[in-house]
């Protein structure tokens, strides 16, 4: 095993895992394993992980529920996250979580910083939502972070021309695409039917399938609108939880309720599943549905075409570079309105757009099938990450070089 040691820092590490950064994240670390010393330093509780080498606990004295609270919370352990680092060759940070504890340790302990973008704080306004006046502090930690990197792994092409744009001082030689990946061994078909009885899914009828958190970001509330236009005896999976806000959470339990008249049948799962439940949600799907209006990657749209499932998302970030329009699916133009969020200009439109997309997918099942397996070849061909590994260790060793 190579000598150079990394810190991988994370917010997110199984088994506190709830979104696609954190999959990233545990993907990464078993993938660089072989080609590097791994030493995770992440948020949350002790781990029986060989690949972690501390887990931290934000600090009790800041517990309240003012939403500032949270991110000085994280703050909190990023202070120790940098103190602990003490001994690795380099710090590599996911998020805005734990970009501060990169640059402070990189200043204290004089290493390289290494920071990947899964997604930036100035085109994410409505997390002024869930954190008030905690969003300019998450915005000062990414900036601070992103600024002074040695180095910046954006997810996909669009995620680096997004971090040009949001942070125009940041060198672009910095700047280096390295794509998200996924196991194919881990998500692969599974026809069972257990799971899809356990949570009311008639494996008879079909189904569209979506998997994310309740976000503005995610664009469910589009797909909610969605549902009008989807026809009677089809059945619309929503694998949706962790609500950024109460307020979302009762908005999005409204608009479900809502749909009870609709001709579509909504099943509601209102949790994060253990990924074999959700592999074999995706694997009798007729149709996966990415409707997000921010997705830098897309990582859920990898796992659905793993599984063999055509995939109807929207043409943003970095779901190009992902989806393969006509062959491993379909994308549904955006155009964004003036809002700060990003929203659709005409979401009626937008909805309605992307309801004839799976329409014409659930009305022509062989096509369907067709880019599904498509997609999975083209999983098993681009995105496994053993290659991404070997790039990220091939950065880590020209900076430490360097």
């Amino acid at each position: 095993m190579s000598e150079l040691q990394v810190g991988l820092l994370t917010k997110e590490y199984p088994p506190e895992v709830y979104g696609g950064a954190g999959v990233h994240i545990a993907e990464l670390a078993r993938a660089l394993a072989p080609l590097v010393d791994v030493a995770v330093h992440a948020f949350g509780a002790e781990r029986d992980d060989p690949l972690v080498a501390a887990s931290y606990r934000e600090w009790d004295a800041l517990a309240g529920d003012a939403p500032e609270l949270a991110a000085l919370r994280t703050v909190s352990a990023d202070l120790l996250i940098a103190a602990g680092v003490a001994g690795v060759d380099l710090v590599h940070s996911h998020t805005w979580y734990a970009n501060l504890a990169g640059h402070l340790a990189k200043l204290i302990h004089d290493i390289p910083h290494v920071v990947t973008t899964h997604s930036l704080e100035p085109l994410r306004p409505w997390k002024r939502e869930q954190l008030g006046g905690g969003y300019a502090l998450s915005s000062f930690c990414e900036r601070t972070g992103v600024e002074h990197a040695d180095a910046i792994i954006a997810v996909s092409e669009g995620m680096k021309q997004d971090v040009l744009t949001a942070y125009p001082a940041v060198d672009p030689a910095k700047v280096r695409v390295i794509h998200n990946g996924i196991d194919p061994d881990d998500w692969q078909p599974d026809h069972g039917t257990d799971a899809l009885l356990q949570h009311g899914v008639d494996p008879e009828r079909p189904s569209v399938v979506f998997v994310g958190r309740i976000t503005r970001q995610k664009g469910v509330v589009h797909l909610l609108d969605a549902a009008e236009h989807l026809p009677a005896g089809v059945q619309l999976v929503l694998c949706a939880g962790a609500p950024d806000t109460k307020e979302i959470a009762a908005e999005f339990r409204t608009r479900v309720a809502e749909l009870a008249e609709a001709d579509v049948e909504v099943i509601w799962i209102d949790e994060m599943l253990p990924r074999p439940q959700v592999i074999q949600l995706l694997t009798h799907a007729e149709v996966f549905v990415c409707p997000s209006i921010y997705e830098p990657f897309g990582i859920v749209n990898l796992e659905a075409m793993a599984c063999g499932t055509a995939v109807v998302a929207s043409a943003v970030g970095g779901i190009p570079e992902v989806v393969v329009e006509g062959e491993t699916g379909t994308l549904v133009p955006l155009t964004p309105g003036d809002d700060a969020m990003g929203s659709p200009a005409d979401p009626a439109a937008f909805a309605r757009d992307l309801a004839a997309a799976v329409n014409a997918l659930l009305d022509d099942p062989d096509r369907a099938a067709a880019m599904g397996r498509a997609g999975r070849q083209r999983v098993e061909s681009t995105f496994a990450w053993s290659a991404i590994a070997e790039r990220t260790a091939a950065l880590y060793r020209e900076l430490v070089r360097d």
